[in-house]
């Protein structure tokens, strides 16, 4: 009977947490479509979340910070976010949780926690929202539409009004367009609803109107005659990568703005968490968002230089391949990129190693770089080899580590994996940049040789660095609490 009385108990406690799974995904789902709020939990997006991935989220956070998070407690906690008067922001459930039940925490109810807790708040400037065109409409193109209409919200933040494209906006090329927005073969399928219009030449995404423009020269569009105004342009056409080039954005009408999604020459290249505030965006309008690889280690390599010092490393990174490799053997400007991509390793080159003194200056001439495209379509792996200044060791270095990717400034661009089992299709979908891999660690008898491995989706990670550095150029950066 006892084994029959605990396995009741067991189900009515499943049922209880689904239920209150339930309640948590309703209240995530009014703050965000109703005040603006965007609720995280230890930076995992958890609007549009069902009810199992609610709970894997929340066993996630209690192994990542070793005391449990639960689903009851992040729901009052969120009832007491509803019912106090916060303006637009984003918020993590996950650490507040946490907090909550800290020793640190002298409040003996859940509200008056909060409103300390969030007290800044209040202090928040207005926002004024930004009109968005995406200038090329590929991989990262498609994936900028996803998130920017996913997190359109009530559009208080970044609007995407247009796409630019060339060649004659028709009806099959709308419908082609739309598919290959709706569904894709590595991210799966749009959480929206994609149509066509062909009398406005544009795609209707969540019931909003997006023109597709057809231009072979950017200082050719009037974006004006849209109702677009004083826009950011994210060029990630990869037609243009110098000053002079992307500066020909800045001669259309109705464009101030301009956001390179690759490494760019002549403009700053920055990574979103390590020196974003070193350019005001006031002053300048032209930025990069470096490359995948960059955002990837940079985030790392800081954390590393400012702990312990790095002397001297090599980068090598274990790269997906891309649509600039060659599907069958054929001709390619490059060496070796014009083999089967599918099919072979490719040894290549990556400007990673000298890119990251573009953001980090202390490391310039530290690092050395190359790259190995591996017959996968997404997701991707640098090793860092490294030698420091201060001895460290496995478990010291995990644990720095750890403690930035808890806290600071660099909570959005470094997840800590605690999993034995992590591969490459594990961390496709993850929208931090960096995904260190504690279990892989290596350090030598003498503690001064690091490898370090950290994965990241080139893809999806990318582009939500991408937006995050396309927020702060446009200042419309809600409230944050991390």
């Amino acid at each position: 009977m006892s084994a029959i009385k605990s396995y009741e108990k067991e189900l009515a406690f499943q049922a209880d947490r689904r239920k209150a799974s339930t309640e948590f995904i309703k209240i995530v789902s009014d703050l965000w479509y109703d005040k603006s709020i965007e609720v995280v939990l230890f930076k995992n997006q958890i609007i549009d979340r069902n009810v199992s991935e609610i709970i894997n989220l929340h066993q996630y956070a209690g192994e990542f910070v070793q005391k449990p998070i639960s689903i009851f407690d992040s729901v009052e906690i969120l009832r007491a976010i509803n019912d106090i008067n916060l303006p637009p922001a984003k918020l993590d459930i996950g650490k507040l949780t946490y907090e909550y039940h800290s020793d640190a925490n002298t409040h003996n109810n859940v509200k008056a926690f909060v409103l300390d807790k969030l007290k800044d708040a209040g202090e928040s400037k207005s926002i004024k929202p930004k009109d968005v065109v995406l200038y090329g409409f590929g991989r990262i193109g498609r994936l900028l539409a996803r998130q920017l209409m996913a997190k359109t919200g009530k559009g208080n933040q970044l609007r995407l009004r247009a796409i630019v494209t060339r060649g004659a906006v028709t009806e099959e090329i709308l419908e082609k367009r739309a598919a290959l927005l709706r569904t894709d073969s590595v991210h799966g399928h749009f959480s929206g609803t994609v149509d066509i219009d062909l009398e406005k030449q544009a795609l209707i995404i969540n019931g909003t109107t997006v023109n597709i423009i057809n231009a072979a020269k950017p200082e050719d569009i009037d974006y004006t005659e849209y109702g677009i105004f004083n826009a950011l342009i994210i060029d990630n056409s990869g037609a243009f990568r110098d000053s002079d080039a992307l500066k020909r954005h800045l001669k259309s009408k109705g464009a101030s703005k301009v956001l390179l999604t690759a490494p760019g020459k002549g403009v700053p290249n920055i990574v979103h968490g390590v020196n974003h505030t070193d350019h005001d965006p006031a002053k300048i309008k032209v930025f990069s968002a470096a490359s995948c690889t960059t955002n990837a280690i940079t985030p790392v390599l800081k954390v590393v230089e400012d702990s312990l010092g790095i002397k001297s490393g090599h980068l090598e990174t274990i790269h997906a391949y891309t649509n600039d490799q060659n599907l069958v053997d054929n001709m390619h400007s490059k060496y070796r990129r014009g083999r089967a991509a599918a099919l072979n390793m490719v040894i290549t080159e990556t400007g990673a190693g000298k890119a990251v003194a573009k953001a980090l200056p202390e490391l310039a001439g530290k690092l050395t770089s190359n790259a190995i495209r591996v017959p996968v379509p997404n997701g991707s792996l640098a090793i860092l080899n490294l030698e420091v200044n201060t001895k460290t060791s496995v478990e010291a270095i995990n644990t720095i580590i750890k403690k930035y990717a808890l806290e600071g400034d660099l909570v959005e661009q470094i997840q800590f994996s605690l999993s034995n089992e992590l591969v490459s299709s594990d961390i496709v979908g993850t929208s931090a940049p960096s995904i260190y891999d504690s279990k892989a660690t290596i350090v030598d008898d003498g503690g001064k040789k690091v490898i370090l491995y950290i994965w990241y989706d080139n893809e999806y990670g990318y582009s939500h660095q991408v937006i995050r550095l396309a927020k702060y150029i446009s200042k419309v950066r809600r409230y944050t609490y991390y």
